[in-house]
Parts: C-alpha cells; structure tokens; sequence
C-alpha cells in the first residue's frame, strides 16, 4: 500500500485552513503557499502517473481497514491521469488569477481554490460511491464561493441557480445509493462490480432504478441535454480563472459515468442492456447539436465560450456511449483536448473583458492592444472547432473512427461534422466582431484599454495554448496511454481483486452481509 496517492487529497485539504488561519489578511504569503501547494501537486501527480503507466493499480486504505468495510483509494490509468491533468490545468488558472489580480478582488479565494482542488481529486481517486458523494459535496460547496468570488448580483443570481441545479443531482444521487445499498448491501465500486453481476435476471428492478438514477446525475453534472441549463448562466457570469478551473469540473462527471459503467454497470451486464444506445447517444447527439448552435446564435463573448463547452461535452459523450474500447480511448483524448481549450477561451475572454467597454457581439471602437489577445483568440478558437492542425482535429476523427461500425453510424458522422461547421461560423463570426470590426472610430480616437494585465496573465494563456500544441504533436504517444487505459477498465479483473482481495481471498456477498 502506498501513501502517495493520498497526498492530491490531503495536501490541498491543509493547506485551505492554512491559509486561512495563518495568512488571511497577506495575499503575497497566500499566493506563495497556493503556488507551491499546486507544484507539488503536480509533482507528486507526475509521480503516480509514472508508476501507473505500466498497468500498476495502487490501493490506499484509509486506517488500514480493509475494503469493502473501509474507505480506500484506488488509483489507476484513468484516475491518475485525470488527476494530473486537474494539478496542470490549476497551476495556470492560478498564475493567471495572480497576474489579473481576480485573487484579490474578494476574501478566500486561494482558500476555497484549495478546498476546490481536494474535491476534484478526491472524486476522481475514490473507490466508493458514497465518497464520490461527499467529494461532489466538497466540490459543489467551493465552487459557490469561487462563483460568487468579487460579488456582483447576476453573479450572485446565477450562483443561487447553479447550487439549486447540483442540489437537485445530490438529492438524485442520495436516492441511487439508496437504492444500490438496498440491492447489494455495499457501495464499494469493485464489491458492487462483484454484486451487480451476481443478480439473477428475475431481480433487477431495483439495480435498474440506481443505473439510471446515477446516469441523470452524471448527466446533470456534465451538462448534457435536457440536464444543461444551469451551465451558460454559472460560467459566463463566474470570474475569468473560476470559469477556466470549471472546465474540468463537467469531466468530473464524465469520469464518473466512465468508472460505473465500465466497471459496476459494464456493456455487457444483462440489467442495464440498452442504456447506451437508447438514452445516453441521443442525448448526446442533442448536446452536441445544442451547444454550437449556442455558439451561433450567443450575443455575447463570455456565453459563446460557455456553449461551446455544452457542445465539447457533448462530443466526449458521444465516445462515451459506444461504450467500446475505441470509444473510450477516444473519449479521454477529448477530455484532454477540450479541458484545455476550454479553459483557454475563458482566460481570454476575461482578457477581452479586461480591455473592452461590453463582452456584446456588437462592433464597438478598436481596442489599443488587442493583436496579442486576438492571436491568443484565434488559436483557441481554431483548437474548439476541431480545425488542423491541433488536438481537436485528431479528436473529432478518433471519436467518428470509434463510430464507424456502429449502427448509427451515419447519424453520429452528420452531427458532429455540421456541429463543427457550425461552430467554425460562429467563432469566425465572434472574432471579426470583437477584433476587427470597428464603429466609426479613427485609430487616433481608439479608446484606451480599461485594465492592463500583467504579463504573467498571458503567459499563463499561452502555457494551455502549448500544451493542446504538445496534446497535437504527441498526440500518437497521448492515444496509445488512452488505448491502454481503456482496456484497462474494459479488463475490471485486476481492479477488483487488488482492492477486494486481502490474505488471498475474494470479498463475496457473504462475507460482507452485515455492511
């Protein structure tokens, strides 16, 4: 049993209170302490991924207690990387909240970023279901105050409608575990994997009730159609680096639907045959068409960002419901990809924000200074659309490959190619608006930017826009680990024995009845 993989929960969960207690009214301590915490995350992160990388899969149980009576964590292809990709996208969010001063426009910020951090990491190395829960509950808990960071009533009203949508999929979850106790009597994920399989075709009412329970939590949690509307509001009206940092929080989500249902719930579980094909494509298809429409028809800046995300999100879950090897290894090339442009395009857009008198899709007079943020603009923007040569591009074509023998092939081709279409219109309609288009104002008359950012500010935009560059160019390197961790989770079998097995024998129903 190794202690490392606890470390992504416990280090940003003391440093939260430290900050707090111990340098609340220092932002320069703050900021150091918030720095260095994320660097040995990404560290101690870079570490793991190094160990798991051969197929390892390590066990942590917390108070030496064995599964499935005691809380472990299990890290793995799948979770390491996700966790890595969390502690590398926040060393940027944060380099860029220091150099736009966002961490010091209201109280707590690197506290709660802190608090933040550890719900996202504990979500993702868990290996129970209730834990799940309370990480989510952790997650759901700082990002309201990060949502309301600096105040403002439209931020304040669109963090009101964002907590009472999560509040909704946490009473959902509530009744799914639920529902998954009463049937199985654990809500370990390798016990439930052992469990669910057992369940004779004559009792799978209750079993059926928790799998879809738990798929419209995930759903609202990724934001996938019908289930999206509590995002555009919370992103758009969030703060520039929230709303970046929040663009792993809908793959928290795609990753729980990942994990359950490849290892609880997989294909070929006779009780929740057709749950794919039937519920989760279309919807995903609907995600897809939804969001780049949202893109055209936005009015503004910060909205077309946060719908080109609905319809990001929708492209993975549409990997993710061929529920195959290709599809999944598809699905976690994207995550990577759109993770990263999404966080990108909301920096900018504060950027944008910072220099420009309205986020409006209107022509408005020429702002002094804008070729770098225009140049910053188009790269992202060329990365969300799917154009060549960067990652979305290698991820769109992944995604239809893993497509192409399914029987609604044809129907997924048509979506994403006109989504894509639809999308390069709208962002080349956004930037002409913003960037170009000037209303009746000379140059001598441009008017002066609102702000100057800091330099550090742009090097942290430009740091996501090197990595999709590196995603692109090791993309052959980046698909081989999504293959292998793929088969991975199709290959549950090593999963559930090392976080099942202790002195060589196998939890079984039996001996575990009294849970």
């Amino acid at each position: 049993m190794t202690h490392w993989i606890i470390a992504p929960v416990v280090l940003p969960a003391m440093l939260a209170p430290f900050i707090v207690l111990a340098a609340r009214y220092h932002i320069g301590i703050q900021r150091v302490f918030s720095l260095a915490g994320v660097v040995a995350l990404i560290a101690i992160a870079a570490s793991l991924f190094v160990t798991v990388s051969d197929g390892t899969i390590l066990l942590y149980q917390l108070g030496d207690w064995a599964a499935p009576f005691g809380i472990v964590l299990v890290g793995d292809r799948l979770s390491v990387l996700m966790v890595l990709l969390t502690a590398v996208l926040a060393l940027f969010v944060l380099l860029y909240a220091i150099g736009s001063g966002w961490d010091d426009r209201g109280w707590h910020f690197h506290a709660l970023f802190q608090f933040q951090l550890m719900g996202i990491m504990g979500a993702f190395l868990t290996g129970d279901l209730f834990n799940l829960f309370v990480f989510f509950e952790v997650m759901l808990i700082a990002s309201y105050g990060l949502m309301i960071h600096a105040g403002g009533n439209d931020r304040l009203r669109a963090g009101v409608q964002y907590v009472l949508y999560n509040l909704l999929a946490s009473t959902l979850f509530l009744f799914a575990l639920g529902s998954l106790y009463a049937e199985t009597g654990t809500l370990n994920m390798a016990d439930l994997a052992v469990r669910a399989d057992m369940i004779g075709a004559d009792a799978t009412v209750g079993i059926r009730v928790a799998a879809v329970l738990l798929l419209l939590v995930f759903a609202v949690k990724a934001a996938l159609v019908p289930l999206h509307f509590w995002l555009p509001s919370s992103y758009a009206e969030a703060p520039g680096p929230v709303a970046a940092l929040f663009a792993i929080m809908t793959k928290v989500g795609a990753y729980a639907m990942i994990r359950v249902y490849t290892l609880i719930f997989p294909p070929d579980l006779e009780t929740t045959a057709g749950l794919y094909d039937v519920w989760l494509l279309p919807a995903a298809l609907l995600t897809v068409a939804l969001g780049m429409i949202g893109v055209l028809a936005a009015k503004k800046l910060d909205r077309l960002v946060a719908f080109a995300v609905i319809g990001s999100m929708g492209m993975v879950m549409v990997a993710i419901s061929l529920m195959t090897p290709e599809g999944i290894a598809a699905a976690l090339y994207y995550i990577v990809h759109s993770t990263l442009a999404g966080a990108a395009l909301f920096l900018i857009v504060d950027l944008v924000k910072s220099n420009r008198a309205s986020l409006n899709l209107t022509a408005l007079p020429p702002v002094a200074g804008a070729a770098l943020t225009s140049a910053l603009f188009f790269a992202a923007a060329i990365a969300m659309t799917g154009l060549p040569p960067l990652s979305g591009f290698l991820g769109k074509l992944l995604i239809l490959d893993a497509a192409r023998d399914h029987t609604m092939n044809v129907t997924i081709w048509a979506v994403i190619l006109c989504s894509s279409l639809i999308a390069i219109v709208g962002f080349s309609r956004a930037g002409s608006v913003v960037f170009w288009k000037a209303k009746g104002v000379t140059m001598d008359e441009q008017a002066e930017p609102t702000s100057s950012a800091n330099p550090l500010a742009y090097v942290a935009v430009g740091g996501l826009l090197a990595l999709l560059v590196a995603h692109s160019v090791l993309g052959g390197y980046a698909q081989s680990f999504m293959t292998a961790t793929a088969a991975q989770l199709f290959e549950p079998e090593p999963y559930i024995s090392i976080v099942l097995e202790t002195e060589g024998k196998l939890s079984t129903p039996d001996a575990s009845e009294d849970h």
